[in-house]
């Protein structure tokens, strides 16, 4: 899969894999160089070939590391590759013979909630953090089972989609409950896939006859604060404080606020998270998110499409691609080749990708007039 992705990159780019200068491969389950084996497939050109590992976050953080190459002036061209191959079922630790990277994650949930053996790990943290907001606020968590609703409409016209099958709330509200407020429509599905982007700086595109009519205006990549263990609110432990950071710094840095953004692709692995990150990407005030979902301020026709590919609760989530599968449903989006899920007249579009453990990454794409 990673090989067939970096293919359709770089053939969607037009160029030769020859012409790449280094490679930043994102999987989470797998063994130590399998970005090589993945590229191999394409020819052994002895370039560096970097393997990262950033957990659900994985993939923007391959971009990013891409993006950072280019934009230092250490290379010209670099691509980004991701890829997961995964076992059904809820998400589960590898290792177990050993102490783990989210013990204090964990720690934190456990003093929060109680502890929970028979729950999804992932689905704690994030019913969890949905509930929080729930007693804080009064709202109806009924509301969260919108999103999966709105997921499928939008994923109903993404061919690369998962499930494409509309739904309605009733059907969401009435599957097994699987934790808190989250029943099983709202969580995102384990999901085998790849997804590749091409980075590179205006004088190689120019040079070799390439579009530069998409361009990354600003990316941030953060990780925990002491708040994220010291708070006692769930919503931080799961990435909320993360994604604001990296949010306002792309923002202060692109010189524009969350109002300019038509389209967004952001982080849905649970309904409770995407209703979260509307505040936490100042999509809508703090204490709004209920109403920005009533009013359609979250899809065609409202303040702001987001994930108009279907997002993970549809499209799915292979943990190492999903990032570079949200920077290529952008790029459609801001090249007009998005078909019938279309975000009309798009020229900015806002990535958000979360893992725990932590790290969040907040991208921002623009169209601009090629040259």
């Amino acid at each position: 899969m990673g090989e067939q992705a970096a293919r359709a990159a770089l053939t969607d780019a037009g160029i030769d894999y020859s012409l790449v200068q280094q490679a930043y491969v994102g999987y989470v389950y797998g063994d130590s160089t399998s970005g090589q084996a993945a590229l191999y497939g394409l020819g052994q050109t002895g370039i560096p070939v970097i393997n990262v590992n950033n957990n659900c976050s994985t993939g923007s953080s391959a971009l990013w590391l891409a993006r950072q190459a280019v934009q230092a002036g250490i290379v010209d061209c670099a691509l980004a590759l991701g890829f997961e191959q995964m076992v059904p079922g809820a998400l589960s630790s590898v290792y177990t013979d050993r102490p783990g990277p989210m013990a204090r994650q964990e720690a934190a949930r456990d003093a929060i909630l109680g502890a929970d053996d028979q729950s999804p790990m992932a689905a704690q943290f994030f019913g969890g953090a949905g509930q929080a907001y729930v007693d804080e606020f009064g709202i109806d968590p009924a509301v969260f089972a919108e999103i999966s609703v709105k997921a499928r409409k939008h994923a109903a016209n993404n061919p690369n989609a998962v499930f494409r099958d509309l739904v309605t709330a009733e059907q969401v509200l009435a599957s097994p409950t699987i934790y808190g407020p989250l029943t099983r429509l709202q969580c995102c599905p384990p999901t085998c896939g790849a997804a590749a982007a091409v980075v590179c700086s205006p004088a190689f595109a120019r040079k070799h006859g390439l579009s530069t009519e998409i361009v990354i205006r600003a990316q941030s990549l953060v990780t925990d604060t002491p708040a994220t263990f010291e708070s006692g609110d769930l919503r931080k432990v799961v990435g909320y404080d993360m994604a604001v950071n990296a949010a306002n710094a792309v923002y202060e840095a692109a010189g524009i606020g969350p109002e300019d953004v038509p389209v967004v692709e952001l982080h849905d692995c649970f309904t409770t998270n995407e209703f979260l990150t509307y505040e936490a990407l100042g999509l809508t005030p703090t204490g709004t998110a209920e109403k920005f979902i009533k009013d359609g301020d979250n899809t065609y026709g409202g303040r702001v499409v987001t994930n108009p590919s279907g997002g993970l609760l549809s499209k799915g989530h292979p943990l190492g691609a999903t990032g570079l599968a949200q920077c290529a449903e952008l790029v459609w989006q801001l090249r007009g080749q998005a078909g019938a899920r279309q975000a009309e007249g798009a020229t900015l579009g806002l990535q958000h990708n979360l893992g725990l453990g932590g790290a969040c990454v907040v991208t921002l794409f623009q169209k601009v007039d090629a040259r």
